[in-house]
């Protein structure tokens, strides 16, 4: 994950990297991540909704977001 902060808030989020191989993930996580780094932006934290059809991924996000988050809160991000 990666995520950027502005003024204490989330201005950003993105998911460097995602399980791929079979055309079904591939279309799942074209599908969810994009719409899991939005949600991220507008609910300011790791309490976001699990995308319906890819419960693995959005847990798995939801995870490395709230790693993320950890990491920037540790070195005093604003």
């Amino acid at each position: 994950m990666e995520i950027t902060v502005r003024g204490g808030r989330i201005a950003g989020a993105r998911a460097l990297q995602h399980p791929s191989g079979d055309g079904q993930t591939d279309q799942i996580n074209a599908y969810a991540v994009p719409r899991l780094d939005q949600e991220t932006t507008a609910a300011q934290s790791a309490h976001i909704d699990t995308v319906s059809g890819a419960t693995f991924t959005s847990d798995g996000y939801r995870r490395s977001l709230q790693s993320a988050l950890d990491a920037a809160h540790q070195a005093g991000a604003r």
